[in-house]
């Protein structure tokens, strides 16, 4: 039987690892692997939004301009009728089509983003409110740079409006890949049979199959140091110890406690079949309305 020793003194080296932009963690510590969108889709999408909107408003400043020339509205009225245009275009249209639409515009149905919040959900009014207001500093004011500056410098291509709202851009057309269903290890076949392996805290058995989905993209010495400290973590739980290396230790443990919970879950299900006629059944006699 192997010593595990030196695995549980090892660090819990895997926290860095699972936290990355391309996974969140809702509060009921459920991992959901989101796509950011690309600073060049953000790029694009932002392109065609603000050629819409300073087109709707170069149409509503020849509007004015037409009925200042021909004396309908004096100068006055006109300047305040440009400011008001101004808005309209570049704040109160971006504001409403981002509310009613969720995160959605013409821009980014085009690219297949939409903006959400840092947790996910849909983002309300204060959310595209800000991101409008600031847009027209960042944006137009000084022709996208700030914009630029800031989504090249975070790694979800955040502009300084998603900053300051707590937003970001999520790719909806992002290729769903399909996620490796690992075995019990042959190596360990015999001694899954008599292991006792108990229920693993849900962090736990989150990180383990984040690390058996991600394995064969780390180094060597980061797989092998991320492994060993699982292996330490999932040890406490596990009785016999296998003679194996730390890699081949996870993935069992994890294959282990998936199929026994999934036999359990089994179980479940074709007990309530059983049950279902008493269940949902009406006494004998009792008519039906």
């Amino acid at each position: 039987m192997p010593d595990h020793r030196a695995l549980r003194e090892a660090p819990p080296a895997f926290d860095a690892f699972v936290a990355d932009d391309d996974e969140l963690v809702t509060g009921e510590a459920v991992g959901l692997d989101v796509r950011p969108a690309s600073f060049v889709l953000r790029l694009a999408g932002v392109v065609i939004d603000y050629v819409v909107y300073f087109l709707g408003l170069i149409g509503l400043l020849i509007v004015v301009s037409l009925a200042a020339s021909r004396g309908i509205v004096d100068g006055s009225t006109a300047t305040a009728l440009v400011v008001a245009v101004i808005v309209l275009c570049l704040i109160v249209a971006p504001t409403a089509i981002e509310t009613a639409t969720q995160g959605k515009s013409l821009g980014k149905l085009a690219v297949g983003a939409r903006v959400v919040r840092l947790d996910g959900g849909a983002i309300g009014f204060r959310h595209a409110f800000t991101r409008a207001l600031v847009g027209l500093l960042e944006i137009v004011m000084t022709t996208g740079g700030i914009a630029v500056v800031v989504a090249l410098l975070n790694g979800r291509s955040r502009r300084l409006g998603d900053l300051m709202a707590g937003t970001y851009a999520l790719n909806e057309r992002a290729p769903k890949e399909s996620r490796a269903v690992y075995g019990v290890p042959v190596a360990l076949a015999r001694w899954s049979e008599v292991a006792d392996v108990a229920r693993l805290p849900d962090s736990l058995a989150r990180r383990l199959s984040a690390f058996l989905q991600q394995a064969p993209r780390l180094t060597p010495e980061s797989r092998m140091r991320v492994a060993a400290g699982l292996a330490a973590e999932a040890s406490r739980y596990v009785s016999p110890l296998p003679a194996s290396d730390p890699e081949t230790f996870v993935a069992a443990v994890s294959a282990v406690r998936r199929d026994r919970e999934l036999r359990a879950l089994q179980g479940e299900a074709a007990v309530l079949a059983r049950l279902e006629p008493a269940l949902h059944g009406l006494p004998q006699g009792f008519p039906r309305r």
